[in-house]
């Protein structure tokens, strides 16, 4: 009985599909990157709601992680039109962007894709809000990726 309603448990969960995640380059150290996200964020009139420094959390608990911050931030005029589509869009706003520095020192700045955030919701996939959500991550990893 156990085994059958495992089984049938199993099958009517769906695990998420890997997101596709853009990467872009960046110059500098992940706090100076992420200095410039920040302020490229409050400079387009976006609130900044938090920034989590994961490598200082992993030292905190005297574990080593390279240096890696997520900058949580989001407009009420982008984010409510995708919960008005879909209220559960409101589990994947505000948008977030990571800065990290990888095993060979070089920053990066990675994001998930609107369209596959909110892939399988209400959202539309031509929504403008989608475009709108593209376009200004896409400008404002630009401007924080400096170079």
């Amino acid at each position: 009985m156990k085994l059958i309603l495992a089984a049938a448990l199993s099958a009517t969960v769906a695990l998420p599909a890997a997101a596709e995640v853009t990467r872009v380059a960046a110059q500098g150290s992940v706090p100076e990157v992420m200095d410039r996200l920040e302020a490229a964020v409050t400079g387009a009139g976006a609130t900044v709601f938090a920034r989590v420094d994961h490598g200082a959390g992993a030292v905190s608990v005297e574990m080593e992680l390279g240096p890696s911050q997520l900058l949580i931030f989001g407009n009420p005029a982008l984010g409510t039109p995708a919960m008005q589509a879909d209220p559960l869009a409101g589990l994947f706003l505000p948008l977030k962007v990571l800065a990290y520095a990888d095993a060979d020192g070089a920053v990066w700045l990675a994001y998930e894709e609107p369209a596959e955030t909110f892939e399988g919701l209400g959202v539309p996939v031509d929504a403008e809000v989608l475009a709108k959500m593209t376009g200004a991550l896409g400008k404002l990893t630009a401007a924080a990726a400096g170079g």
